[in-house]
């Protein structure tokens, strides 16, 4: 039998390059040779306060993320959609798992601590934003994954699935197994302003449905080097937002080592430079935009693809908690 992938994203918007490097890039490599599902993680949303009191934006990226999905291309056949809200069975195992987990355990993930850091939380935060990497831990293990495709700061939430794993296993005999993270080739991609991590909060990032006119505006608007004032000035290039995505998406390396050669000798201007990566991120995005737009076009089709996904995932799930539940000695009505 196919080893199994689960990976997916919450629906919050459309999907970036950060995600592509991140994450979807592994998924269509990695399509053939596993047994893959991709959760459309709507109830994780849920965890933050924008968007518990926007539901709509959460219900309409569903689609669209799902259709990201496709348009770079993962393929139906091989691939098991689903909408994390339409598996009951997550929600059971979400509560099984939690009487595994501490709370003082639940506080020290660094990715939760991090971010009610960078968001300016305080105490403003659900039980179910600490819960986040317990109901990660139950769509992973509904499907009984052996491999998750992560962006660099979903590992601790991963260490946290393995330990419920143990955890489970000490307790009720050889049940579940542990998994394995991978995490994609660029850790964490430079966002266009310079931040260290492109993310829709930030408003930095390049989709992959961006038309040919928001490209060119979004990359010629892009950070460079801030002590570079003229162009015959010698700029740096480690770290540089321009060049980071040059390397990352230009195919032509001759080119890119040509300009950066030229960029820390004072031999050539950011509009040059800017030019040729968008000529470069556009000749990449072109056929996702494209493959895009016939499901835009086809909605009926990717919401057919969902439902299928949800039949197929919820059969999955619900052999899983049975397994659970016997093990639990918990009673069958």
């Amino acid at each position: 039998m196919k080893k199994r992938i689960l990976t997916g994203d919450n629906p919050t918007g459309k999907l970036h390059l950060g995600h592509y490097v991140g994450s979807l890039e592994n998924r269509v490599k990695l399509q053939n040779d596993y047994k893959t599902f991709i959760i459309l993680a709507d109830m994780h949303a849920f965890a933050y306060p924008k968007y518990i009191s926007n539901p709509e934006v959460v219900s309409d990226s569903i689609l669209e993320v799902l259709m990201d999905n496709l348009a770079v291309g993962l393929e139906p056949k091989k691939v098991t959609f689903f909408a994390e809200s339409g598996i009951p069975e997550i929600y059971e195992l979400g509560i099984i798992f939690s009487m595994l987990v501490t709370h003082n355990r639940a506080l020290r993930n660094p990715t939760i601590k991090d971010e009610i850091r960078e968001k300016s939380m305080g105490d403003n935060y659900s039980l179910g934003f600490i819960n986040f990497p317990i109901l990660q831990a139950a769509d992973i293990l509904c499907v009984q994954a052996d491999l998750v495709p992560v962006g660099e700061d979903q590992l601790p939430h991963l260490e946290q699935t393995n330990e419920i794993v143990r955890r489970f296993n000490q307790l009720y005999g050889k049940t579940l197994k542990e998994i394995e993270g991978m995490v994609g080739r660029v850790r964490r991609l430079v966002g266009t302003d310079g931040n260290t991590k492109m993310t829709k909060s930030l408003d930095n990032c390049i989709y992959l449905g961006d038309s040919e006119e928001e490209l060119k505006r979004k990359v010629m608007s892009m950070f460079t080097d801030p002590n570079r004032v003229h162009s015959t000035d010698p700029g740096k290039v480690e770290g540089n937002p321009v060049f980071v995505y040059h390397e990352n998406f230009n195919s032509n390396k001759q080119e890119v080592e040509d300009l950066k050669n030229r960029y820390m000798k004072g031999q050539v201007g950011d509009v040059e430079v800017k030019e040729k990566l968008f000529k470069a991120l556009n000749e990449f995005l072109t056929p996702i935009r494209e493959k895009r737009v016939y499901y835009e076009n086809h909605k009926d089709e990717v919401k057919d693809i969902l439902a299928l996904g949800v039949k197929k995932t919820g059969e999955e799930a619900a052999k899983t908690l049975e397994v659970i539940k016997q093990r639990m000695k918990l009673p069958r009505f």
